[in-house]
């Protein structure tokens, strides 16, 4: 059974008992989930790569440019005045990241988080082109600063510090933009100090994360890690060791050829320590779940390695969950699952038919401050309004215009009767409605305008139009 010594639960993998950074040196893995994850970061790597880079419907596809307040989410447009739209994408995401963690535990840290797909699949490996597998690199620690330590950490810190660069300039394109940041690089960072100064921080900031807090990040800084206590349960997929078959009746014992370990009640696992040594958190995954595990499966790769070499059966650590290990019931829905199953569809129903109901181009109307009605010849009563029109498109709109579609009033724009509106942009001015006194409702009337183009209506918008208080 799992150790009764929850000691190590009092402390983290990364640090010893005085206190200091316990630097870990995890051994290179390979077995099947490990090619299997390669491939999925690789596919990853190369979408983030590309993302800023890529247009749909002249919308790049992923954009997040807090300063201007524009944001796209694969090709959509959202505007400040839709960010009620992104706030519950965003919700949408937490909640499908919740019900996922239920259901398969933090597999999303192992397999899709791009500080565990840039560690291991970019930095990592290029400790291991440079200075070896663990056991070379724990030499390489202890040596003098002789030449080869010099040379090798060197070489390591400079490809290190370009790939950060690197990974700062893919982060400013989904910030700035794709095509914006391939102009400032033609231009030179003398002309844009304003964004270079910046991208060297966030160049060392990504060097610091990458070169010496590491999987620090995952097991302090990362809150994700600490929901796992909140939401896994007995029954949440995992990646954990089968104490029960790993145990037996007397524990675990070194494996002696030809023994018969079932007679003498010792347990599969041979204590080679090798699910510890691959471990990239430097945790030992036989002392049960725990904060520090992230479902990378490095582990389950040494483990099956290894009983395939003594002539035991594979998956002694593999994915399954609690319940499955001491009762063997195999996996199943359960009502929290369902609840959270439920929650997600209802808001993924409301925002599909949010954005569904979303308009291309937003007008908003505003009574100019400090002014009341005008009444003029004719018992006509007029306000004057601003106006703001956003074009959320890629095309330019030309031709617009407002009616008035309720009141039997018109509209008079003070710029002319037809404006345009950039794409991606906005257009703004001042007109003025004007209503015969005898149309309105009181001293408050709501009136329904249109705004057209060419003719046809492409939005509808409601202002509130002051008149007498009584005139009849």
């Amino acid at each position: 059974m799992i150790q009764e010594n929850e000691n190590f639960r009092d402390s983290i993998g990364t640090v010893n008992a005085e206190g200091k950074r316990a630097w870990v040196f995890p051994k290179k893995p390979s077995g099947k989930y490990y090619t299997r994850r390669t491939l999925v970061s690789y596919i990853l790597l190369i979408f983030l790569f590309l993302a800023p880079f890529i247009k749909v419907n002249g919308n790049q596809f992923l954009l997040f440019n807090i300063l201007e307040r524009r944001f796209h989410i694969f090709g959509f447009p959202f505007w400040p005045q839709d960010f009620y739209l992104f706030v519950l994408s965003m919700i949408v995401g937490v909640v499908f990241l919740a019900l996922f963690t239920v259901a398969f535990g933090r597999i999303f840290c192992g397999w899709i988080c791009p500080q565990t797909i840039f560690m291991e699949m970019v930095f990592r490996r290029i400790e291991y082109w440079i200075e070896g597998d663990r056991g070379a690199q724990m030499r390489l620690d202890k040596q003098v600063w002789n030449g080869e330590k010099i040379r090798k950490r060197l070489l390591k810190w400079s490809i290190f510090l370009l790939v950060s660069f690197l990974i700062a300039n893919i982060f400013l394109a989904y910030l700035i933009g794709g095509d914006v940041l391939l102009e400032y690089i033609k231009e030179g960072p003398a002309s844009h100090p304003g964004t270079f100064i910046p991208l060297l921080v966030f160049t060392g900031v990504f060097y610091f994360v990458f070169a010496w807090f590491r999987e620090q990040v995952c097991i302090i800084a990362c809150p994700y890690g600490r929901l796992q206590g909140v939401l896994l349960d007995e029954k949440s997929i995992v990646v954990a060791y089968d104490y029960t078959r790993g145990e037996g009746e007397n524990g675990r014992k070194k494996f002696r050829k030809n023994e018969d370990r079932k007679t003498t009640g010792y347990g599969d696992c041979i204590d080679c320590l090798q699910c510890v040594q691959v471990c990239p958190t430097g945790i030992d995954i036989r002392n049960g779940t725990q904060l520090e595990c992230v479902n990378c499966t490095a582990c389950i790769d040494a483990c099956d390695h290894i009983m395939e070499k003594v002539g035991f059966p594979t998956g002694l650590i593999r994915y399954t969950n609690e319940e499955n290990i001491r009762t063997k019931a195999p996996f199943r829905v359960t009502l929290r699952m369902k609840g959270y199953a439920a929650v997600l569809f209802i808001l993924v129903g409301i925002l599909t038919g949010l954005l569904l109901m979303r308009n291309e181009v937003e007008t908003t109307l505003l009574r100019l401050p400090g002014q009341l009605y005008h009444r003029e010849e004719g018992n006509i009563i007029s306000n004057v309004y601003t106006y703001k029109a956003v074009n959320k498109t890629t095309s330019t709109l030309d031709s617009i215009s407002f009616r008035l579609l309720s009141g039997g009033g018109e509209v008079k724009p003070v710029s002319g009767e037809y404006f345009t509106i950039p794409k991606q942009g906005f257009a703004e001015g001042t007109l003025f409605i004007r209503v015969p006194l005898s149309r309105l409702d009181g001293e408050k009337t709501k009136l329904k305008l249109g705004l057209f183009r060419n003719g046809e209506q492409i939005e509808t918008t409601k202002v509130s139009f002051q008149g007498p208080a009584h005139y009849r």
